[in-house]
C-alpha cells in the first residue's frame, strides 16, 4: 500500500489547473486522504472561496509552501 505524500490539513495548489484570471494561485487544503484508483493515490480537497469539495489526485498537486505563488497564464 502506498503512502499519502499530503496529509489532512495541509495546504496544496493543483498544478496544470488554470484560473479564470492570472492572478494567483488557488489554495485547497486537504480534507481527506482516499484510497488508490487506477494506481494514483486520491485526495478531497476544499478551497475556503468555494462551497464544494474536489477529488483529484496527487499527480494533480504540489506543496503550497514550495510551490510558485503566481501562475502563468
Amino acid at each position: 500500500m502506498a503512502l499519502h505524500r499530503f496529509s489532512v490539513g495541509q495546504q496544496v495548489r493543483m498544478t496544470g489547473w488554470r484560473r479564470q484570471s492570472a492572478g494567483p494561485a488557488e489554495t485547497f487544503r486537504v480534507v481527506a486522504t482516499l484510497p488508490e484508483r487506477n494506481d494514483l493515490l486520491q485526495y478531497r480537497i476544499r478551497s475556503d472561496n468555494e462551497r464544494h469539495e474536489r477529488v483529484t489526485t496527487e499527480d494533480n498537486l504540489e506543496n503550497a509552501d514550495t510551490a510558485s505563488f503566481w501562475k502563468s497564464a
